[in-house]
């Protein structure tokens, strides 16, 4: 029996969105190449991309793509679990050309005005904002995403407040709110540097390993919810105990980022001991992923988003949770602070966390928004490969970055007499960062086919598929 493919007509405004943080995730993919080239090939692109400039646009993109994607997904979601149209369509697609526009602005401004001067000619010298890592856009910019932020949030909020009340929307919508609450930190700059990298890790932390798991946690209940057919009674009790874990040990995992930077001796006990716990939620999001996948009712046709759920919760784990707690430990972290080690960790935890479960939004609601349930076998078939592909990429940074890392901390750091100096360390790690720009180069491959196969013909899935059997799942079926 054919039926609708959107039950609301207004989630069709999340297709902008989701094109958007493609675009710009391909942005972000291609800069990063560039950075791994100019670890080892120094003066490329110099003096019209510095090394500096490429890195702000290559960690901008990321944070940029990702809000697009979780606006992109919440405004597919919201109305579906509240049972009514979004509140206002043209203030969704207003606020999207003001977003756009004013990151596609940074961008241009980052690559052709110094930074000094950038700072000057925006305002910086009224409210001092800019200069700090992952913060560094403009006065104006930052404005503009509080306002984008607000508009968001008010269209959000009201359409859930008509309409009925989940778990999963009620979460999501607590999660939005944080971050949206925690940014405000980012316009507080003071000169007492111990309060400014206080307040830089509210946003910092607080977003990645705070609120950003409460939207990861609903977005990846929403996917199970639509593809498995499982009770959605067990899916929010799961979905609260997952996002009471979090909580807890985010907000005071906090402390792994106050070692040593000025306070108290308490936060080594502090923030080692709630670190050392922040992989229990991840560990749960990996079991509730299989649970309710072997549990499931029925055979969705879209596997394809089915496996990226999956992947999520695996991969989410492995960075987050694994590769977080090997260097959380204070006595662990004295040496491996800001290492290669630690950009192993980040590279893995947002691939996995985050770009995973915004592609797995992608997956399952792209081609509805196009009037199928699933796209064709061979499309899908395109897709699963792609996964496999990126998360190898993925793999090989990762090693390689690890690898280094181990080295760094051997060669630079332990040593009490006759360490070895940063560059002169670094001169030793550049076989790391070779087969690092390999496996970018592998993840890009991987991401273009990703994008292709929404392009692949064949006949999509117009149909619900039939009951499945329990006890599948969608891992092998690429």
């Amino acid at each position: 029996m054919h039926i609708p493919t959107l039950k609301y007509q207004s989630q069709s405004v999340a297709k902008l969105y989701f094109i958007a943080a493609m675009a710009l995730f391909a942005g972000q993919i291609i800069f990063g190449i560039t950075l791994g080239l100019q670890y080892v090939v120094g003066d490329l692109f110099f003096p019209y991309v510095p090394f500096n400039v490429a890195r702000m646009v290559h960690t901008n993109l990321l944070i940029v793509w990702l809000l697009f994607g979780f606006m992109g997904a919440a405004y597919y979601m919201v109305p579906e679990e509240s049972e009514t149209e979004l509140h206002s369509v043209l203030l969704a697609k207003v606020l999207f050309w003001v977003f756009l526009t004013a990151g596609a602005l940074t961008i241009v401004g980052y690559l052709t005005v110094p930074y000094a001067k950038l700072a000057e000619l925006t305002g910086n010298d009224l409210l001092q904002t800019m200069g700090r890592e992952f913060l560094e856009q403009p006065l104006p910019t930052k404005v503009g995403i509080v306002v984008v932020a607000l508009g968001f949030l008010y269209n959000i909020s009201m359409t859930v407040l008509k309409g009925r009340k989940t778990a999963i929307s009620l979460v999501l919508l607590m999660g939005l709110w944080g971050l949206a609450l925690m940014f405000l930190f980012s316009f507080v700059n003071p000169h007492n540097l111990v309060r400014d990298k206080m307040y830089w890790w509210f946003v910092v932390h607080l977003w990645v390993e705070g609120v950003w798991e409460l939207i990861l946690g609903s977005l990846l209940a929403y996917v199970l919810v639509k593809t498995t057919g499982v009770d959605r009674e067990v899916i929010d009790k799961w979905l609260y105990v997952i996002i009471a874990f979090a909580l807890m040990t985010g907000i005071l995992g906090t402390g792994h980022h106050f070692y040593f930077i000025g306070l108290p001796g308490y936060w080594h006990w502090i923030g080692s001991i709630f670190s050392a716990l922040e992989p229990v939620p991840f560990f749960m999001m990996t079991v509730f992923a299989f649970n309710m996948v072997q549990r499931r009712r029925r055979d969705h046709p879209n596997q394809a988003a089915v496996l990226w759920a999956v992947g999520t919760a695996v991969l989410g784990f492995l960075g987050a949770g694994l590769w977080g707690f090997i260097h959380t430990l204070s006595a662990v972290n004295y040496y491996t602070h800001g290492s290669q080690i630690t950009a192993a960790h980040g590279h893995l935890a947002f691939y996995g966390a985050y770009v995973l479960v915004v592609i797995t939004l992608i997956s399952y609601a792209m081609p509805t928004l196009r009037g199928r349930i699933a796209n064709s076998p061979r499309a899908q078939a395109a897709e699963m490969w792609s996964f496999w592909i990126m998360s190898i990429g993925m793999a090989v940074m990762v090693l390689a970055l690890t690898g280094a890392g181990i080295l760094q901390v051997w060669l630079q750091r332990i040593p009490e007499t006759n360490a070895m100096g940063f560059m002169a360390t670094q001169d030793q790690l550049s076989i790391f960062y070779w087969v690092r720009v390999g496996g970018g180069v592998v993840f890009l491959l991987g991401q273009l086919l990703f994008f292709y196969s929404f392009f692949i013909g064949g006949d999509p899935v117009t149909e619900e598929g039939r009951a499945g059997t329990p006890g599948r799942t969608a891992l092998g079926t690429a």
